[in-house]
C-alpha cells in the first residue's frame, strides 16, 4: 500500500477532461497529470481538447513570443 495514496474527492459541478481515457468526469477521478480542468460545465470539459488546440495556435502566432527568426521571448536562438 502506498504511503501517500489518497483519493482526491471531487466537488459536484466541477468537470474535468481525462486525457488518458478521453472522457469527461465530474470531480477529479483520474490523477492530476492526466486531466484538464476544472471546468464550470460538462460541455466545457467535453471541448477541452479543442480549447487547448485554439490556445496553442494563438500562442504560436503571438508576436510577443515569436519574432519570425527562430527566437522565443528570451531572445535565445533555438537549436
Amino acid at each position: 500500500m502506498a504511503l501517500f495514496k489518497r483519493r482526491t474527492t471531487g466537488k459536484p459541478g466541477e468537470w474535468y477532461y481525462c486525457l488518458e481515457h478521453g472522457t469527461v468526469e465530474e470531480g477529479p477521478q483520474c490523477r492530476a497529470a492526466d486531466r484538464f480542468g476544472p471546468y464550470g460545465t460538462r460541455e466545457e470539459a467535453a471541448h477541452a481538447m479543442e480549447t487547448a488546440r485554439e490556445r496553442n495556435q494563438e500562442w504560436d502566432n503571438d508576436p510577443k513570443w515569436h519574432d519570425g527568426q527562430g527566437r522565443g521571448k528570451s531572445g535565445s536562438k533555438e537549436a
